[in-house]
């Protein structure tokens, strides 16, 4: 029996926003950072960078924030939120500002984490990145534990970092995590898909991921000079060609597929799963397929929340301020643990046929 999905018929952009392309794109251009920066400064006051071990060696760069004393959640037994960003995000991308705010208004402390080789990060570790790093990111979320200790623990993650947060909520129990809920906008489901519908899609994906990547291949080679050298792959013009030789030379997989394969959720991957999770997404994700919802593991603890448009980690309403997506994702969090599922929302949630919801037309 697949997973059934709830259509939120609540997120009605204007029809210049229904582009699936425009909705992925336009939530991370400068405009809507220079646009947030009043709201934005309470958080990023009170923000403290922390260097988490995170075991065998292993650091990881985060930053926390914690209400002013006195306030709403200042004290320990209040909530903590752990957010993720997606690949070649950061800690500083504007929707995980925009997520931290919104939480941090309502009261939460926030840590905001940074994956290895992303932010200004990539002197901390010599190994290089990649997406199966699931044991020190479980390990980040056990520090954060350890650091702060009595709080109300969420994970909230975007794309990659959503498909992490949910892994790390699925070992919760193995790994001695205690933790409330955890919330993913957008997150990878099966990375085979999703390369495939890079490579055959609009091609500014690629080429927005080609140059973050190859930038940040540069900065990796820089912080460890004599380890790294990779003037020749920075040179290439195809995701699936980097990653596989970068999986080939410097991982212990046989092959690419073994890799992407490694990090997928779809499956029984979460059939364990006893956190309380939500997954927000679009329909017309253009790098989502949305049909890979049905592959989800049917658990209790999982159910997802589908709008009809909002492309990848859309979800913009209008030209500036936080999205749907963000809005939403702080008042499910927020949420008393005992609500029932769906009643933070501001509309009723019907539970949809997949296969219907997306015979839809695509702008």
């Amino acid at each position: 029996m697949p997973l059934a999905v709830s259509l939120d018929e609540s997120f009605r952009p204007p029809w210049w926003l229904h582009n699936r392309h425009l909705q992925s794109i336009l939530p991370s251009l400068p405009v809507r950072r220079r646009r947030m920066a009043r709201s934005l400064a309470p958080l990023l006051d009170a923000s403290r960078t922390v260097v988490l071990d995170c075991g065998d060696g292993v650091r990881l760069q985060a930053f926390h924030a914690a209400p002013p004393a006195g306030g709403p959640g200042a004290a320990p037994g209040a909530r903590l939120a752990v957010l993720l960003h997606g690949w070649e995000g950061s800690a500083d991308s504007i929707y995980v500002l925009s997520l931290a705010q919104q939480l941090f208004a309502r009261g939460f402390e926030v840590v905001r984490l940074n994956l290895r080789d992303h932010g200004a990060t990539h002197h901390l570790n010599r190994e290089l990145f990649h997406s199966c790093r699931l044991p020190e990111v479980v390990g980040a979320v056990r520090r954060v534990q350890w650091l702060y200790p009595g709080r109300s623990l969420c994970l909230a993650g975007f794309s990659l970092g959503g498909n992490f947060m949910l892994r790390v909520a699925a070992q919760a129990d193995a790994a001695d995590l205690t933790i409330a809920k955890v919330l993913a906008i957008s997150p990878v489901l099966d990375p085979v898909a999703t390369l495939h519908a890079m490579e055959n899609g609009f091609s500014a994906y690629e080429r927005y991921f080609l140059r973050k990547w190859t930038r940040s291949l540069a900065l990796k080679q820089a912080a460890w000079p004599g380890e790294y050298d990779f003037s020749a792959l920075r040179r290439e013009r195809s995701v699936r060609r980097i990653t596989a030789e970068l999986v080939r030379s410097h991982t212990e997989f046989a092959s690419l597929e073994e890799y992407l394969n490694g990090y997928a959720i779809v499956g029984p991957r979460l059939a364990h799963l006893a956190v309380p999770a939500t997954i927000i997404t679009s329909l017309d994700d253009p790098l989502i397929p949305a049909r890979d919802l049905e592959r989800l593991a049917p658990t209790p603890s999982l159910r997802v929340i589908a709008t009809r448009h909002g492309g990848h980690c859309g979800f913009m309403e209008r030209g500036a301020g936080s999205t749907w997506a963000e809005l939403t994702a702080a008042a499910e969090l927020d949420a008393p643990a005992t609500a029932a599922p769906g009643e933070a929302g501001a509309a009723a949630r019907n539970a949809v046929d997949l296969r219907s919801a997306l015979a839809f037309p695509r702008s």
